[in-house]
């Protein structure tokens, strides 16, 4: 690679890393409990049923064993926009509530390098496996349960490929995760306002392998690493009539976020067709509560949110029409079963099942290749029946813990998104 091709790499990376800290810093969004399983446009045209095809540098997500398909340098930038998550509260009497409208990008970059005289390719992603953004109105019936939460979830992951056969990689990197909270809601009356922000880091590994044994046929999987990250922050409390006193006390949490494991499957039939289907698995269930330690120095005892998360799946299909000239058109479909259980639903995180479809184009170039494409994200309407005993506001219950035993709601999510990929070839 000449000087030239190497000085404006650097820019670019150093561009990108530059835009994607000031982008992540400032923005989060909805996903499946907090995951974000959208990270390149060209995978989510086909429902992010990618990880037996995993051949553009994002691969470095879905399957770093991809990696080693992809000669020289390459660079990707993509931006993925939630155009508007709304999630809206349909209680069985009183007024309902929808959720703020919010427009939420998420960068991701991906490097990668594949010299011509060793079998290892080499790849660095900086994206966000992670992200939550709700807003519900400070004077809605959900103000003592939830008002704002927002997760910014940043990770760093260098990755290694070794193709052991023609047929045949794997890869294994580390990941740097740097997450940060948001929360605020109210907790006895309709004038005091409880916040907590923190901030912290946790490491773990991704590892990946592509196996394309037939001409036709290939099979890939990905693994994620569970990581705890511990948050370091503070509590606030105001109340105009204090109950308890008002003040900001050093607050702790710790959150685990999920091991996830990914198996596709990809057929060609001809080399104009390439049909996938993956299944993921979202080991949810370590996360049972999150305990704000410390808020015992405001109110006599620690806040706690219980979640009792269960593990969750994701049926995944895609297909993608290759056309002369580079240009190509996919669709794809997702279904995630759900996260939360009834019981311990809440609006700060307004988990439900989702189906997704997606439908998008774009062109492999000689050194340019972009994709372009339209998702919608419907959640199913979940129904949310009171649990008596659950009206103490110290553990954060859910909104149907505030209402009459007899009451009943509905909540359901929209989100439409839109999302340009663009990489480079040198």
């Amino acid at each position: 690679m000449s000087c030239a091709a190497k000085r404006l790499l650097g820019s670019v990376s150093a561009t990108a890393f530059v835009l994607a800290v000031l982008l992540f810093s400032t923005t989060a969004s909805r996903g499946i409990g907090f995951l974000l399983p959208n990270q390149d446009a060209a995978a989510i045209a086909r429902g992010n049923a990618f990880a037996a095809t995993a051949d553009n540098p994002s691969a470095i997500y879905y399957d770093p064993a991809g990696i080693s398909q992809l000669p020289g340098f390459n660079c990707e930038i993509g931006l993925l926009s939630y155009l508007g998550i709304d999630s809206f509260y349909s209680p069985s009497a009183g007024a309902g509530a929808e959720s703020k409208f919010q427009y939420s990008p998420v960068p991701e970059i991906y490097l990668t390098y594949s010299p011509t005289n060793l079998p290892l390719s080499f790849g660095l992603g900086v994206y966000a496996p992670f992200g939550l953004g709700v807003e519900w109105p400070s004077d809605s019936g959900l103000r003592t349960v939830a008002i704002n939460s927002k997760l910014t979830y940043l990770t760093i992951n260098p990755v290694v490929s070794w193709q052991i056969l023609k047929s045949l990689s794997v890869a294994v990197g580390p990941t740097i995760n740097y997450a940060n909270i948001k929360f605020n809601r109210g907790l006895f009356d309709a004038n005091d306002f409880y916040e907590f922000k923190g901030s912290g880091y946790s490491y773990g590994l991704t590892a990946g392998i592509l196996w394309h044994p037939l001409e036709k046929w290939s099979f890939g999987a990905d693994y994620r690493l569970a990581a705890t990250s511990d948050f370091k922050g503070s509590s606030r409390y105001n109340n105009p009539a204090p109950m308890p006193a008002s003040g900001t006390v050093n607050t702790t949490a710790s959150i685990p976020f999920p091991q996830t494991a990914s198996v596709g499957i990809s057929f060609r039939p001809t080399p104009v067709w390439n049909l996938e289907a993956d299944l993921d698995y979202i080991n949810w269930s370590p996360l049972q509560s999150i305990t704000l330690a410390g808020t015992q120095n405001l109110f006599g005892q620690n806040l706690v949110l219980p979640l009792h998360w269960r593990d969750s799946w994701q049926y995944k299909f895609g297909v993608t029409r290759y056309f002369e000239d580079g240009w190509f058109a996919s669709a794809g479909y997702y279904y995630t079963t759900e996260t939360s259980p009834s019981t311990y639903f809440t609006p700060a995180v307004p988990d439900t099942a989702l189906n997704v479809g997606s439908v998008g184009f774009g062109r492999n170039g000689r050194n340019w290749n972009w994709a372009l494409v339209a998702q919608i994200i419907a959640g199913s309407s979940r129904t949310i029946t009171p649990t008596a005993g659950n009206t103490d506001p110290f553990t954060m219950v859910s909104a149907a813990g505030q209402q009459p035993a007899s009451s009943s709601s509905k909540f359901r999510l929209f989100s439409p998104t839109l999302t340009l990929s663009v990489d480079y070839h040198f």
